[in-house]
């Protein structure tokens, strides 16, 4: 069979990632690395044994799929270079910066029969996928995305770095328009807000109440979801589930009339997964796990939630960038 040729654009601290996983990929040819730093293309493309490019425009013509890993502000314009040469597309979430710029990469895609796969990381992780089979009718979910500050992806706010993730997670759990929402934050270290809540009020009348801050002394990645007769609670970083179930058949433990239930799942990479998800759908051609319509939706939150803190922010006359 041939081999899918393929390339990564913008090899920082997640990019290189792509290009390790796609190199040790079977029925992959890594055809190269771009980034405008040259030393750094170089030092990654020696390390994963393909060559190193400073401009990605040199790729047309030579590669059938690519992961676009450039800051967020560059998303639209590299991922529509790439759909219009013919070229299936990973681009890491957020998708873009605005609802235009993601409608119009969703349009370009479809009218090239372009493969678009937007980066919402944590669907493939075991625990989420797990979440499908025990999740139906949540009402009220709670949500928190902790992260020790790190001097990277603080060209946006916490909303677009951490938040989006919970965010589409949630979308895709509770399968309802959203009625209103209320959202705060505010900057601390960087321009944007690095911190951040917002209350989700949904058509289902499922309330979602949503946290996240990258200036935590520690990680935390938890969410807990409530349904009739039934409470989970997911650890993404422990990989584990506890689900507490309703059941009068249990008449003693820790919480009389109730099963409890712990799942754990073995170490996963869900990063290699996606890739490895991407790439089935680019050889099979159907729609993606997180198509271009699923990165839209929760950016449509996430601007939403983005324009309420700005607002708030610009009220008490402190300015941030839009």
């Amino acid at each position: 069979m041939k081999k899918i040729r393929v390339a990564v654009i913008g090899v920082g601290y997640l990019g290189k990632h792509h290009a390790e996983k796609y190199s040790r990929m079977e029925d992959i040819q890594l055809v190269g690395v771009v980034d405008i730093d040259k030393s750094r293309a170089e030092t990654v493309a020696a390390a994963v044994g393909t060559c190193a490019l400073t401009d990605y425009r040199d790729l047309f013509g030579n590669v059938d799929a690519v992961s676009v890993v450039v800051p967020t502000e560059a998303h639209f314009s590299v991922g529509a270079a790439f759909l219009n040469h013919d070229v299936d597309v990973l681009i890491e979430k957020p998708m873009t910066t605005s609802l235009k710029q993601a409608d119009e990469l969703i349009r370009i895609a479809e009218s090239n029969r372009r493969i678009l796969q937007i980066g919402h990381l944590e669907r493939f992780n075991p625990a989420v996928i797990a979440l499908k089979e025990i999740v139906h009718n949540p009402m009220f979910i709670e949500a928190h995305r902790l992260s020790i500050f790190k001097d990277r992806s603080t060209d946006v706010s916490v909303v677009l770095d951490l938040m989006i993730h919970d965010i589409d997670i949630i979308m895709n759990v509770v399968k309802s328009d959203i009625k209103s929402i209320h959202a705060a934050g505010v900057p601390v270290i960087c321009e944007h807000a690095d911190i951040a809540n917002v209350r989700l009020e949904f058509e289902s009348g499922c309330v979602a109440n949503v946290t996240a801050s990258r200036i935590s002394i520690k990680n935390q990645r938890k969410i807990r979801l409530f349904q009739k007769d039934t409470y989970v609670s997911v650890d993404f970083a422990g990989r584990e589930i506890t689900i507490i179930r309703r059941d009068e058949n249990h008449g003693d433990g820790v919480i009389p009339g109730m099963d409890i239930r712990q799942l754990s799942f073995s170490e996963a990479d869900a990063l290699e997964d996606e890739l490895a998800s991407f790439i089935e759908t680019v050889c099979a051609r159907n729609t993606p796990v997180v198509s271009g319509y699923a990165g839209r939706k929760a950016l449509e939150v996430a601007l939403s939630i983005m324009g309420q803190i700005n607002a708030a922010i610009g009220r008490l006359g402190t300015s941030i960038p839009s």
